[in-house]
């Protein structure tokens, strides 16, 4: 919180709504929290299987439609 808001003690209807909210459905914060990890929180590289991935890249010709009679 910025510190304006602090010293002035205000905050906006929208903030006491999302406080009152979370406090009536606790679920809404967990769902959120899962949500976040779903997205964002990824296992670590495997550098070896990344680096085996891409030397077994075969290289693509420049017509990928064109056939090769």
């Amino acid at each position: 919180m910025a510190w304006f808001m602090k010293k002035s003690g205000y905050v906006s209807e929208f903030t006491q709504f999302l406080g009152e909210m979370k406090q009536k459905h606790p679920a809404i914060e967990e769902g959120q929290l899962a949500g976040r990890a779903r997205l964002w929180d990824k296992e670590p590289i495997d550098l070896d299987n990344m680096r085996r991935s891409e030397e077994s890249r075969v290289p693509q010709s420049a017509y990928v439609y064109q056939s090769h009679e």
